[in-house]
C-alpha cells in the first residue's frame, strides 16, 4: 500500500511539474538579462552540456517578423554567425548553439542587430563550468 502511494505521489508531482512549464535555469546555469539600445530585451543563458557550454540567446522584441543578425564569440573567437526572425505569438526569437568549454572561464559575448531598426542587443556573460 505504502509503495502504491509513493507511485501515485510521484506521478502528481511529475504531472505537476509538467503543468507548470519549463524552468528557467537548472542550478549552476549562469543567466543575465539587459535591455537593448531601443525597446528590446535579451536574455543570455549558458549551460553546462556534456563537456560543453550550450548558449542560448533570447531576444524579445514584441514584434512579429523582424530580421536579426546575431554574432556569438567565446572568449573574443568568433563561435557563430547567423540569422533568425522574431515570431509570433510573442514578438521574440531564441537562438541555441553548443560551444567549447575552454580550460578557465568562457567569456560568452553575443551581439543581435535588426537590420530594420538599427537597434542592437549586446548579451555578456562568465561561466566557469
Amino acid at each position: 500500500m505504502l509503495r502504491r502511494n509513493l507511485v501515485v505521489a510521484a506521478l502528481t508531482l511529475t504531472s505537476l511539474v509538467a503543468v507548470a512549464g519549463p524552468v528557467a535555469a537548472k542550478d549552476g546555469d549562469v543567466v543575465r538579462r539587459g535591455q537593448c539600445t531601443a525597446a528590446s530585451i535579451w536574455k543570455l543563458k549558458l549551460s553546462p552540456e556534456n563537456g560543453r557550454i550550450e548558449v542560448e540567446l533570447q531576444v524579445d522584441q514584441n514584434r512579429n517578423n523582424r530580421p536579426w543578425s546575431i554574432r556569438l564569440s567565446d572568449n573574443g573567437t568568433l563561435a557563430w554567425s547567423g540569422s533568425r526572425y522574431t515570431r509570433a505569438p510573442s514578438g521574440s526569437f531564441t537562438m541555441r548553439r553548443l560551444v567549447a568549454n575552454r580550460a578557465g572561464a568562457d567569456r560568452i559575448v553575443a551581439r543581435a542587430a535588426n537590420s530594420r531598426s538599427g537597434e542592437v542587443c549586446r548579451a555578456v556573460a562568465t561561466a566557469n563550468f
